[in-house]
């Protein structure tokens, strides 16, 4: 199959494009090659951008696939359009074009080929009729979390629930039933951080134990009491499992455990006197990853109620930073050992706009080919690289006071 390309003008510039990659399937439909074309369209610059405006509407565009690409079938066609015109905002910018004809969709484009049976419906989502819970399930969580409506097509089009959200779910089961556990053992469920035994447990970050390096995220099971378990829980469920749906177990594991890591861490160089309870820095990463992208894309989100959604969900977050604050600075039932630190919910917000953002922005994209995410994955190696060496080396030289162990 080979398709040829046009050359656009943007603004009072004219570039050339002078390849194109086309799509070919084999006989199984297992294998794509992409070809390239030296041919250019045979078009004058006015007969695709009469107005010398820079763009060009998808009719047009249409026109000019179907007279030049002939070997493209209706599905493909309009698979072509829908991923070159992503906010379907009926035209195509000259970076839309450079965009779709360099393949920077090539994940989404190959996909969509080889699920030939399968056809991005015209008509908007929200219109669609007849459908069971599931179904209704996954449009809304599109809609929840995907700001494009060709992402969200394509997401709802092919997901299957297999595999479940299953990440989330787990650990918020397993942080339940460590509270519970110790909520019985200690006879307690408010403010279990008051009990003398809370800091024996084998779990919680303590800095008199911190050679015991699983610490550093098994911390995330044990919390100060229900009222910090139940908001906490509240929002890994609300906005981790919808994330989970769509970007998958290991992209959102990934940005939850760097805020997990990144909070004791950040507890461990700057409140260095204080253990850490809770899951907040894994929970603050997602939440504020998924804020961040809701602000970065305002005008597609199409979730209703966004601004009053978005407002308690600050709400939520401040009234619990706000109980973390109290409490860190609340005479200790048994001193010298200060009570849990908040700095763990400042490290998962850094965590979530940076990484979680890049995260949730390349939707279907590989991650490992995006620059930006090796920019942030790099700083927040040598972020924890350099806590490590804080930890073994800067306790003794600057002879900090420890309480003692538990």
């Amino acid at each position: 199959m080979e398709q040829s390309s046009p050359r656009m003008t943007s603004g009072t510039r004219e570039t050339p494009v002078n390849s194109s990659p086309a799509v070919a399937a084999n006989a199984e439909g297992e294998e794509i090659e992409v070809l390239e074309s030296t041919e250019v369209l045979p078009v004058a610059p006015e007969d695709y951008d009469p107005d010398n405006s820079g763009f060009i509407s998808t009719e047009r565009f249409r026109d000019l696939l179907a007279t030049h690409g002939s070997e493209l079938d209706p599905h493909k066609l309009e698979v072509l359009l829908a991923l070159a015109d992503g906010n379907a905002d009926g035209k195509i910018c000259y970076q839309d074009f450079v965009n779709l004809m360099s393949n920077k969709r090539s994940n989404s484009f190959r996909r969509a080929i080889l699920q030939g049976s399968r056809q991005l419906k015209g008509c908007s989502l929200r219109d669609e009729v007849g459908l069971g819970l599931p179904q209704r399930l996954v449009r809304h969580v599109a809609y929840e979390t995907l700001p494009r409506e060709v992402d969200r097509k394509w997401y709802f089009d092919s997901y299957t629930y297999c595999p479940p959200p299953w990440l989330i779910l787990v650990i918020t089961i397993a942080e339940v039933a460590v509270f519970m556990y110790y909520g019985f053992q200690l006879d307690r469920l408010v403010l279990q951080v008051s009990s003398p035994s809370f800091l024996k447990s084998p779990l919680p970050y303590h800095p008199q134990l911190r050679a015991q390096a699983w610490r550093y995220l098994s911390y995330i099971f044990m919390h100060t009491g229900i009222e910090h378990l139940s908001l906490n829980m509240a929002m890994q469920l609300l906005v981790g499992v919808p994330l989970e749906m769509v970007h998958g177990a290991l992209r959102i594991g990934l940005v939850y455990v760097c805020g997990v890591l990144a909070g004791s861490l950040a507890v461990s160089v700057t409140d260095m006197t204080a253990p850490v309870v809770g899951s907040s820095g894994g929970v603050y990463a997602l939440v504020s990853a998924h804020l961040a992208n809701v602000v970065m894309n305002w005008s597609g989100m199409k979730c209703q109620f966004k601004l009053f959604r978005m407002a308690m969900a600050l709400v939520c977050m401040s009234v619990e930073f706000g109980r973390a604050v109290w409490l860190r600075f609340y005479p200790p039932a048994f001193p010298p050992c200060p009570n849990p630190s908040f700095v763990a919910h400042l490290g998962g917000v850094v965590v979530g706009l940076t990484l979680g953002v890049v995260v949730l922005q390349n939707y279907e994209q590989r991650l490992q080919e995006q620059s930006l995410f090796w920019i942030f994955f790099c700083v927040y190696t040598l972020f924890v690289l350099c806590a490590v060496f804080w930890n073994i080396f800067a306790y003794s030289l600057l002879d900090v006071r420890l309480p003692p162990p538990p």
